[in-house]
C-alpha cells in the first residue's frame, strides 16, 4: 500500500503535518467557530416553515444542470430532493435585507450532490470563508 505524503496544514500560520487539508485541531477550531446549526439561524422554526415547505414544493431536485448533474450525462438532476437551497439569495443576505429567510419563496430543493456543488461555487472556502 503507498504512503501518502504529509503536508503542513492549509490553516495559514499552522505548523502542524497532516494527511491533506486541515490538522485536527485547526478543524476542531473552524468547526466551534462556525457554530451549531440553530446559532446559525436554522432552529425549528426554518425546520418547520421554510425545508418542508419548500422540500414538499420541490420533491425532486430543481438544479438547472450544475457539474454533477452534466457529469452524470444530464442536463438535468432527476435525483430527489434532500436539501431546503436559499437561492438566489443566501441566508446571510436575506437577513441583511431585512426579509424573511424561513419564507419557502427563497428557496429551492436540491439532491445532495447538487447541494454540495451549489455550495462550493457559491460559498468558495466554506460557510466562515471571509469571517472575521
Amino acid at each position: 500500500m503507498a504512503r501518502r505524503t504529509l503536508t503542513i496544514c492549509t490553516t495559514s500560520g499552522c505548523p502542524e503535518y497532516t494527511n491533506g487539508g486541515r490538522c485536527t485541531g485547526c478543524r476542531a477550531e473552524a468547526e466551534a467557530r462556525r457554530g451549531t446549526s440553530t446559532q446559525r439561524g436554522y432552529g425549528s422554526r426554518h425546520r418547520t416553515t421554510f425545508r418542508a415547505a419548500v422540500l414538499r414544493r420541490d420533491p425532486t431536485c430543481v438544479c438547472p444542470g450544475c457539474s454533477s448533474c452534466l457529469a452524470a450525462g444530464s442536463d438535468r438532476c432527476v435525483r430527489e430532493s434532500a436539501h431546503a437551497d436559499h437561492w438566489p439569495r443566501d441566508r446571510r443576505e436575506l437577513v441583511a435585507a431585512g426579509e424573511d429567510p424561513d419564507d419557502p419563496q427563497h428557496g429551492r430543493g436540491l439532491c445532495g450532490p447538487c447541494h454540495s456543488s451549489e455550495t462550493a461555487r457559491h460559498q468558495p472556502g466554506g460557510w466562515a470563508a471571509g469571517q472575521p
